[in-house]
């Protein structure tokens, strides 16, 4: 019988149930399982190659013709995403979920301006002025500590540096205020120092929005500041689940502490 508290429990935001995806046939991630409640935080690490960029496209339905979610399912709010239509997935795309890419100035128009692209993509799901747009997208790059918003929303992709342009991509996934960001490497092509603003940012949005976030990356550190819990993948394979804490600093899992152990600590050298 179950507890008074657990049915009090809110029902996760997302749900991965056993889910299994192939490309051309061949299961590249098998047997995943994670939940997502609203505000919470996952990371998802691991080695190149180990499936963790798969798994959010499988939640995007941005497989291509080739991939496919081949056993289990994928709930959003209790409706199962891989028997969506595409048109039906399309409307929860952007207003619902939104995308951080790992390279945001790839996935611009390098011929449009930003606050035209920006405009585009929000008059896709809502009627909506471009002086509405500007006000709302300058509201967010404000809050991101893009105060001169107004030259950003004037300014081509190739006029901007790589992490206004990353910053410009958390403020179009934003803008729509999502229930659940999904970010691919967001901070991977940037130095350390934007590396930190950027991981600030998307938490001062889950502050704001109170905003889930499913966070694929290589860095621990980012990891480490920012999820709440943690998939380990190898292979394609889940080897470790959990709080961040605990699958970091004790986890009883080989690969995991193998992955944790080749993180790069340098020490400066005492001279007496």
């Amino acid at each position: 019988m179950n507890s008074l508290k657990e049915k009090n429990m809110p029902d996760p935001l997302l749900k991965v149930d056993h889910v299994t995806i192939s490309y051309n046939g061949e299961a590249t991630v098998q047997d995943v399982s994670f939940e997502l409640k609203q505000g919470e935080i996952l990371g998802i690490v691991g080695e190149s190659g180990s499936g963790k960029s798969t798994i959010i496209k499988a939640v995007m339905g941005l497989l291509g013709e080739e991939g496919l979610v081949t056993k289990g399912d994928i709930w959003y709010k209790g409706e199962n995403l891989t028997d969506m239509s595409e048109k039906k997935l399309r409307r929860y795309l952007g207003t619902e979920i939104g995308m951080v890419f790992q390279d945001c100035k790839a996935a611009l128009c390098p011929v449009r301006k930003i606050g035209v692209q920006i405009h585009e993509a929000v008059s896709e799901h809502e009627r909506i002025t471009k002086k509405e747009t500007r006000r709302r997208a300058g509201e967010i790059m404000k809050k991101i500590g893009m105060d001169d918003y107004e030259r950003v929303l004037d300014s081509y992709p190739f006029e901007l540096s790589g992490g206004m342009n990353q910053r410009v991509g958390i403020c179009t996934a934003m803008i729509m205020h999502p229930n659940l960001l999904l970010a691919d490497e967001p901070t991977s092509a940037l130095d350390v120092t934007v590396q930190k603003q950027v991981v600030e940012e998307l938490l001062m949005m889950r502050k704001e929005y109170q905003t889930a976030m499913i966070l694929v990356t290589h860095n621990i550190g980012v990891v480490r500041a920012m999820a709440d819990r943690i998939l380990v993948l190898q292979n394609g394979i889940v080897r470790d689940y959990g709080e961040t804490e605990n699958v970091l600093d004790h986890s009883s899992d080989l690969y995991t502490q193998k992955l944790m152990d080749s993180v790069l600590h340098l020490k400066r050298n005492q001279e007496e």
